[in-house]
């Protein structure tokens, strides 16, 4: 059996860009993701990040969706308790109208942004955040054709059927997602510590529902793919700047890579290079040679359903080099 292979992509903007050309980027590897025969595109809600151009995560979404052919488009995710469901229900039904089966819908937890900036989307944040679960029942109800009797309505959401997805990165989301008998995906692309035993939980817990009969997982790890192991970890440099950047608070756009990886870590704090190691434990960086090996033996361990990538790499070629290295790794594994 072969294992999906999908993308998260996160608009990052690089060291001399800006916004315009990143969403020109985002375009261009969603085409070619589509064009290779990756099985999602989703992109994930940040606020308040100046080198982050997925704000508007909706938006996006359906501009990816108008430029591809085949393969899904989602969010990973979208951030519930900063919205209402209403007005959730309201846009994906809209985008699954327009893009029929090819729309997901992965929802979080948590704000996308720090604690002001929660407070300045929404005042009532962290009452929001703990009727997580009654806001996904809402949205459930507002997708489902039996809410065409309801007093409030969702357009054109009712019977579009929109999979939703929990995201999560803590053992609470794998109680939710067992609970509601939905898909599940682990964000190990920057909190892998849980991932294994959050995926155990999920299965052993897992009640089957009208939505999903048998457990569903995917994993998100960072995967940076070149000709050698050596220009992978080269390239993976702007990956570990970009989470030591985020550790100490230090906003910049994704750096250029730097010639050495040692060097980069012995510079750091003894407490940054803990936090950054423990961030970048879910990567898988080398040849294809060494992805191969490296990746049939994580999925195998994990038991995973499917496997999504973030690939924050400086320059847009070596990116989209990496995304096609990938695709003929995954297309060897067999489970």
């Amino acid at each position: 059996m072969k294992i999906p292979i999908s993308l998260l992509e996160l608009a990052i903007i690089t060291e001399g860009s800006n916004a315009t050309e990143t969403m020109q980027k985002t375009k261009e590897l969603a085409q070619l993701a589509d064009s290779l025969g990756y099985n999602r595109f989703w992109l994930a809600e940040h606020h308040n990040m100046a080198h982050v151009a997925s704000t508007a995560t909706v938006v996006l979404i359906g501009y990816v969706a108008s430029l591809t052919k085949n393969i899904r488009v989602g969010s990973g995710g979208i951030m519930l308790p900063n919205h209402s469901p209403l007005i959730i229900a309201e846009q994906f039904g809209t985008l699954a109208t327009l893009y029929p089966d090819r729309i997901d819908l992965g929802l979080g937890r948590a704000p996308g942004t720090d604690s002001q900036t929660a407070q300045a989307i929404r005042k009532d944040f962290f009452e929001e955040s703990q009727r997580f679960p009654k806001n996904v029942s809402a949205l459930q109800n507002y997708f489902s054709l039996e809410n065409a009797t309801a007093s409030v309505r969702a357009f054109p959401a009712e019977g579009t059927n929109v999979p939703i997805w929990i995201l999560g990165s803590s053992m609470d989301s794998a109680t939710l997602a067992a609970a509601y008998g939905l898909p599940y995906a682990f964000a190990g692309h920057f909190a892998a510590r849980q991932m294994i035993q959050a995926f155990e939980f999920y299965r052993e817990n897992f009640k089957s529902s009208e939505y999903l009969q048998e457990p569903k997982t995917m994993a998100c790890v960072n995967v940076i793919a070149a000709d050698t192991d050596e220009e992978a970890e080269i390239l993976s440099t702007s990956l570990y700047q970009m989470f030591q950047n985020l550790v100490q608070n230090t906003r910049k756009p994704l750096q250029p890579p730097v010639d050495s990886l040692t060097d980069l870590m012995n510079d750091m704090s003894e407490e940054a290079r803990f936090h950054v190691n423990q961030m970048t434990a879910g990567s898988f960086i080398g040849s294809k040679e060494t992805l191969v090996k490296e990746l049939k033996e994580f999925i195998r361990y994990s038991r995973v359903d499917e496997l999504m990538i973030s690939s924050p790499i400086y320059d847009h070629q070596d990116k989209l080099k990496s995304l096609r290295m990938l695709k003929e790794v995954v297309d060897t594994l067999t489970f």
